[in-house]
């Protein structure tokens, strides 16, 4: 059994009219999700839903009662929201090229998912260290994989936005899976690049290492990146976990009890 607290914070930026991004705070489920979409006008908006929209469809029913479930659960999710935002798109030419990234992460037992495809990030805060759990599906991700690019300079590259996966692209899709073990304590980060372009990973372990509330921290870090430009729309999903079958975390600043 787990049991955690979850908050999300959404916010269009700076630059932007309208807000793409879209997220689930489920704690009751054990679930956590966040898209970030693309293809212009309103269509961005329209993916971002359509992923959302069928997470919590998926996951009405109920918890997983295996790691094996929740993992199919999550690709299931992650395949039939990319068959409708394609079918939607070949209905609608007003949406023809929309798509969006996803990020998804579901707990079974002590156990978490995490599906993920493009390049909105989850990132693992534990005993006051940061830890990046996925890896963007970009252009300056391949060049930092082969050494040509820092990650100082990806996240400053003219490309840093161009995607080699992502929903509603092609009729097949990969979708990144992996799992861990959940401690009482840890704090997973969900986030769209509006956070990531914009403040750096340094800025955010200082942020959740704070006292501060856990909506409190993400109302922070939306503000940081808005701080610092607010190009792009930003959007910060936070659980912290509270209780794996039977250890449970001690009292803390940050708003659990």
């Amino acid at each position: 059994m787990i049991r955690m607290k979850s908050c999300g914070k959404t916010d269009v930026g700076l630059r932007r009219t309208n807000n793409e991004d879209a997220f689930v705070s489920a704690p009751e489920r054990g679930l956590l999700a966040l898209a970030d979409g693309m293809g212009g006008a309103a269509s961005g908006e329209v993916a971002s839903a359509i992923f959302t929209d069928t997470v919590r469809e998926l996951l009405s029913a109920g918890p997983p009662s295996s790691v094996e479930e929740a993992e199919g659960l999550v690709r299931d999710t992650f395949l039939l929201a990319n068959r409708r935002i394609r079918e939607l798109a070949a209905r609608t030419p007003e949406h023809e090229g929309m798509g969006c990234t996803g990020e998804m992460v579901l707990f079974s037992g002590d156990r978490y998912v995490v599906g993920h495809v493009g390049d909105s990030r989850v990132y693992l805060f534990r005993e006051g260290r940061l830890r990046q759990v996925t890896k963007d599906h970009s252009l300056v991700q391949e060049q930092v994989d082969r050494g040509v690019l820092t990650p100082g300079e990806a996240r400053l590259h003219a490309y840093r936005h161009v995607l080699h996966r992502a929903l509603g692209i092609h009729d097949a899709l990969a979708v990144d899976l992996l799992s861990g073990k959940a401690d009482p304590g840890d704090l997973l980060l969900l986030c769209s690049d509006g956070l990531t372009d914009m403040v750096g990973d340094l800025l955010i372990e200082e942020r959740l290492a704070s006292d501060l509330s856990l909506e409190a921290k993400a109302e922070r870090l939306v503000r940081d990146a808005c701080d610092a430009g607010g190009y792009d729309n930003v959007t910060v999903v936070l659980g912290r976990v509270l209780q794996v079958e039977g250890w449970i975390e001690s009292q803390r600043g940050d708003g659990v009890g």
